[in-house]
């Protein structure tokens, strides 16, 4: 189970997700990228890094802790207490969390700063690099709404959500985009 504890590479899928996302979207004229401190979301996009475009790797970005479950394999118990978090979190239950975790509540409020700094910031066109259950409640939480809403925003490795802001707001535009991933399955 990884988690924000655990620090692993990208495995040979990852890489290979990581390059079929950098050629479909090697154009894109990006003024910064925002990773979190994992190395395994810096590795995605360390593409686009290589070119120059300016780069911060940010904690506030960093997945959920899972506590004492990082690092072990998805045991019987693990998915179970998994399970009961997740039943606890559609109840609204958002400061559960695992022992020695984070709840999505504390991580809300560790993306919180970020956000605000993310609207002032200069750069218009922005990629940000994270992980699943902590992009789970940056989009609801990004887009102001009840972070309990947090698994109507599904995520695989490499998904792309494009965000606009319109100076007041955040709208999704694009939703959960894999295109990237099966481009070269059609050829």
């Amino acid at each position: 189970m990884q988690g924000r504890g655990v620090n692993p590479s990208l495995n040979d899928v990852g890489e290979h997700q990581a390059y079929l996302f950098h050629e479909y979207y090697y154009a894109e004229k990006f003024d910064i990228i925002f990773t979190s401190t994992l190395q395994r979301s810096q590795q995605s996009v360390r593409r686009f890094i290589a070119k120059g475009i300016p780069w911060e790797a940010r904690q506030e970005l960093d997945e959920i802790s899972w506590g004492v479950f990082e690092g072990q394999p998805a045991s019987h118990n693990f998915k179970m207490n998994y399970r009961q978090l997740l039943h606890e979190w559609e109840r609204g239950n958002l400061d559960a969390k695992s022992e020695g975790g984070e709840s999505p509540n504390e991580v809300k409020e560790r993306q919180r700063n970020f956000i605000t700094e993310l609207i002032s910031r200069p750069e218009k066109k922005i990629l940000i690099c994270m992980h699943g259950r902590a992009m789970r409640i940056f989009i609801p939480n990004l887009l102001g709404i009840n972070i309990s809403s947090m698994e109507d925003y599904p995520h695989h490795n490499l998904t792309l959500y494009k965000v606009i802001f319109d100076g007041n707001q955040f709208a999704v535009s694009l939703f959960n985009n894999r295109d990237h991933l099966y481009v070269h399955e059609q050829d």
